[in-house]
């Protein structure tokens, strides 16, 4: 288990509170079919109607199961080179 990305795992970190809410934050990191991802997963643990009174253990679980859930559920799509400048694509340049 040294690398995440060989494992599609999602890894817990932390819990961080913001404004009103607190958040059970995951890193995910996979490998597959050629094409390795990573990404960064918060959930509201309000949103789930658990509260900081529960344990860790039950929080991070939930949060993890959701996190994924909504992720696969997720709707990507590519915004394509036309929203880049089209003076500027990431080359250097000379002069």
């Amino acid at each position: 288990m040294k690398n995440l990305a060989e494992n599609n795992l999602i890894r817990f970190t932390n819990v961080t509170r913001k404004k009103d809410a607190l958040y059970a934050n995951f890193k995910v990191k996979g490998l597959k079919n050629g094409v390795i991802f990573s990404a960064s997963i918060a959930v509201d643990i309000t949103a789930l109607e658990l509260n900081a009174g529960d344990s860790l253990e039950k929080i991070v679980e939930d949060c993890a199961r959701h996190g994924v859930k909504e992720f696969k559920r997720a709707e990507f799509q590519f915004e394509g080179l036309s929203a880049t400048s089209p003076e500027y694509l990431g080359v250097a340049q000379l002069g």
